[in-house]
């Protein structure tokens, strides 16, 4: 693919974020979890769109931004660790405010400092 055809791509790519944005609030969960992700930062010499930019557009969005390179793995692994993280708090977050009564989730024992003795009868 010439440099002309990544460029035409990338530009047609950025400028579909805000309708993807859109789309993901309209049809998802409440909750969905989105990051703003650019790819191939280590093409920084047919960049065609600027680093701040993918930023501001991240900020309006309400999305945070990271850019990385699949191809030279740079910053994927850090990426996909912040999306479990935001997912994990957000989840935490649903437990620690649901009703159990709602949920069905039960409170289960509390760890003692003491272990339990094992019963009498045990064949173990």
């Amino acid at each position: 693919m010439t440099r002309t055809n990544h460029s035409l791509r990338w530009a047609l790519s950025f400028n579909a974020v805000q309708d993807w944005s859109t789309q993901i609030k309209t049809y998802s969960w409440d909750n969905a979890q989105v990051l703003l992700v650019g790819n191939k930062c280590d093409m920084e010499d047919e960049r065609v769109v600027a680093a701040e930019r993918g930023r501001q557009l991240s900020d309006q969005l309400g999305f945070e931004y990271f850019e990385c390179s699949a191809k030279d793995n740079i910053n994927v692994k850090q990426t996909f660790e912040r999306l479990v993280d935001i997912i994990c708090e957000k989840m935490s977050e649903s437990l620690d405010n649901a009703d159990p009564a709602v949920t069905g989730v039960k409170q289960g024992p509390q760890l003692t400092e003491q272990p339990q003795r094992p019963h009498q009868d045990c064949a173990c």
